[in-house]
């Protein structure tokens, strides 16, 4: 049963090569469809997604890099047609290459039930690698450098991957000093892990930040700035992360939300380029944003804060405790399987609305609750800067307080209870996480599967007078990243050891230290090179400067020379004052704007609506940010017309609450930006 059940994405299940028999039973079920006979079809209300259905693909997955004219996508937005075409001004971009078609029209419910019955059948017959992935087994594993030498390569050659990736999570984890929150879970897992402190992704929003680390490219690379446009079709047929581990013999397997669905991964989470059989969405997500929130006066609304009761959800369950259960099938499933499997769940929470299990609110009694400890919009924050949390304002219990806009404070009780939800919603998460991490025990994995575990990006708890994520600060751009690397960040683990025993936050007591951890500066599009070099693949090349026509390389760096710290210490800095200042790690995050003022569309421009873009570069010591012109029609952006700037000092500003950047000599700033961005 390893393919998707009714009400998830069904794509091209026919593309998998069945035995000549098996075709034949498939052919039958399809002509029983076509009469009526079948159990059940897909049916408009069943699919995760709605939309316009996607374009015809012409390659299969063995050879999805033909370079063809591009089709885009139909329904799309009147202002990205002129997205094919590019004369950047200041970093050169030609239009891009080696565009690729989208994938494949959809089947049929009854043909993904059929496929549910085939695979174990499959595994049974122990088919051939290629009938799941594309590419040679024996090309990929060992082949390049691994992240120490032979006996490295040797020890994690055989290793599986299980990629957990969150949607919204701010580093508010006890593993990362937050003394409120309960996360015993995660914390348990940091603890066996290589953990980083300044991790921070390119841009603060779901789908430009998850198609950004997943194809090793930038927003301004992946031109995708908003959840309007397939970076296949619109820049280049850019190699994902997945989609390397599939051709170097790895089964894929995408649980919950790993790619934002929808136009930006084609409607079809990038299937069947990245996975090798079509992803899994829980049924219960189409109804995260109906009105299941239970008032006061026992009516439903569609509120922002949203306890419930989970018997009462529909189906009776919520969408991260299916994708749990999906995962934790599938972990048993590959136990019978000796091909090496790369595994990403993605998980929801707590991603608004917060909605998640009443009984969480007990770990977060109400009076113990604080506000931010800067509740407040700084006098010297550029108007631009400012980003006006309008998916929270049309939250029926938000727009029940009637806050004035843009800067309109909200009451800070109602403050409190956002702030307990949030957490609330954190440990129902880390439960998630825990009983996850148990089956990996349980099945007898977790001394060969390296675990990776982030976030797209953070989430203000009002801090700026700010909330949700849409700005360059901090607190929208920092996420939670540690590496389990059995043997590696820990000793070696015997098979059948019990790593990650569940921990249960309601009674649970203490906290965990990290194994080890690094205050460097890193970068989530760096996230694919370090996996790679983690698993003993080649590490794909660094990219040019201009890359569109370039399948396969990586514009972040890998970051697995950091591990090398003795256990349980903190990695610290180096001792020449000059080369660090010149040599210093750097993360770019950038955000689009349509004015210098805040707009009911500043928190998500889109494409042809961007006139403004602020690029941000963060290193231990400080946040330098310019908000400079930007011409979406060619995706130039002009630093020779600056409409703002930002510089905050992380020694006496931690929380960048001071902007300094009028008051102070910037030029060395400006300069180093430009050159990063360039190269």
């Amino acid at each position: 049963m390893l393919f998707p059940r009714e009400g998830n994405n069904v794509e091209n299940a026919t593309d998998i090569p069945f035995p000549q028999k098996l075709r034949r039973v498939l052919r039958l079920v399809q002509e029983q469809t076509s009469a009526g006979t079948a159990g059940g079809t897909l049916r408009p209300e069943d699919s995760a997604y709605t939309g316009p259905a996607p374009a015809p693909l012409s390659p299969g997955p063995a050879e999805p890099r033909t370079a063809v004219p591009p089709r885009l996508l139909e329904g799309k937005e009147k202002g990205h047609a002129r997205r094919g075409s590019s004369s950047r001004r200041w970093f050169k971009t030609p239009p891009p290459g080696r565009l690729c078609p989208a994938p494949p029209r959809r089947c049929g419910m009854a043909m993904a039930r059929l496929c549910v019955c085939l695979f174990p059948s499959l595994v049974l017959l122990r088919l051939p690698r290629d009938a799941f992935a594309a590419g040679s087994a024996m090309a990929g594993p060992g082949a390049g450098r691994g992240p120490g030498g032979s006996f490295w390569r040797r020890r994690l050659d055989g290793m599986n991957v299980l990629f957990i990736i969150v949607d919204d999570l701010r580093p508010a984890l006890g593993c990362y000093g937050d003394k409120l929150v309960k996360s015993p879970n995660i914390d348990q897992l940091a603890s066996q892990s290589m953990v980083f402190s300044n991790a921070y992704a390119q841009q603060a929003v779901c789908a430009p930040s998850r198609v950004s680390f997943l194809t090793g490219r930038r927003p301004d690379t992946t031109r995708l700035y908003d959840f309007y446009s397939y970076w296949r079709v619109h820049a280049g047929n850019y190699s994902t992360m997945p989609q390397y581990f599939k051709e170097n013999g790895y089964m894929t397997l995408s649980v919950g939300k790993v790619f934002h669905p929808g136009v930006s991964s084609n409607y079809s989470d990038d299937y069947p380029y990245s996975w090798s059989i079509p992803p899994f969405h829980p049924s219960a997500e189409k109804h995260e944003n109906d009105k299941t929130c239970r008032g006061k006066d026992g009516k439903l609304y569609a509120n922002l804060v949203c306890p419930v009761n989970v018997t009462e959800m529909p189906g009776g369950t919520l969408p991260d405790i299916e994708s749990t259960k999906e995962a934790i099938r599938l972990l048993n499933i590959m136990k019978t399987n000796r091909q090496k499997f790369f595994l990403a769940v993605g998980y929801h929470k707590p991603h608004i609305p917060l909605r998640y299990p009443q009984e969480y609110l007990k770990l977060y009694p109400l009076e113990n609750m604080t506000l931010a400890p800067d509740p407040w919009v700084p006098k010297k924050l550029p108007s631009v800067a400012y980003n006006p949390w309008m998916d929270i304002r049309q939250r029926d219990d938000v727009e029940a307080l009637n806050v004035s806009f843009p800067y309109g404070a909200l009451p800070y009780d109602f403050q409190r209870q956002i702030r307990q939800s949030y957490y609330a919603a954190v440990s129902y998460l880390d439960v998630q996480i825990g009983l996850l991490l148990n089956a990996l025990d349980n099945v007898g994995f977790s001394n060969n599967t390296i675990v990776v575990f982030t976030s797209d990006h953070g989430w203000s708890l009002g801090e700026h007078g700010e909330w949700a994520k849409y700005s360059n600060f901090d607190v929208a751009t920092r996420v939670p990243l540690m590496f389990y690397v059995p043997g590696m960040t820990t000793s070696p683990v015997s098979q059948r050891a019990r790593v990650f025993p569940y921990l249960n936050p309601f009674s649970h007591i203490g906290g965990l230290a990290p194994q080890g951890q690094s205050k460097k500066v890193v970068e989530l599009v760096s996230l694919f090179p370090t996996l790679a070099e983690l698993a003993g693949l080649q590490v794909p090349p660094a990219c040019p400067e201009t890359s569109f026509g370039v399948v396969l390389c990586t514009e972040g760096t890998s970051i697995v020379h950091y591990f090398n710290v003795s256990e349980g210490k903190v990695e610290e800095g180096c001792d020449n004052t000059d080369r660090c200042f010149n040599e210093e790690p750097v993360a770019i995050s950038q955000y689009p704007r349509p004015a210098d003022t805040p707009q009911w569309n500043s928190d998500k421009p889109k494409l042809k609506d961007i006139r403004i873009m602020g690029y941000s570069m963060r290193t231990i010591d400080y946040r330098y940010t310019l908000w400079v012109q930007f011409d979406p029609s060619n995706f130039s952006a002009n630093f020779e017309d600056v409409h703002a700037g930002e510089l905050y000092m992380m020694e006496n500003d931690p929380n960048q609450d001071y902007n300094i950047y009028n008051n102070t000599s910037h030029g060395w700033f400006f300069k180093k930006i430009l050159d990063i961005l360039k190269h």
